[in-house]
């Protein structure tokens, strides 16, 4: 049994939740040493964190031949046309 249910391992404390389950006489004693923070992180720290994950607008770029607006790095699906070359060709209907 550890001492209050802390387990002291190279100068971090885990929390120890230890369980017992009596059924009969067999005395089973289950242990988890689990990480827990020593703080409540601040709402500033958090926030701070998720800086980086916010999206960013889709950038477009307008096409040489036709001037409409296309993603860059993607076919053209009404010419189909990509860096100047015929890939894709018209379906006939």
């Amino acid at each position: 049994m550890h001492k209050r249910g802390l387990v002291w391992r190279s100068g971090f404390v885990a929390a120890a939740i230890v369980f017992r389950v009596f059924y009969g006489r067999t005395d089973l004693e289950i242990e988890t040493d689990m990480a827990v923070p020593k703080r409540k992180v601040s709402p500033s720290r958090r926030n701070m964190r998720r800086a980086h994950d916010a999206l960013g607008a889709n950038t477009y770029t307008e096409d040489k031949d036709t001037g409409e607006l296309r993603r860059p790095h993607h076919i053209d699906l009404k010419t189909g046309m990509y860096r100047g070359r015929q890939v894709l060709t018209q379906a006939e209907d």
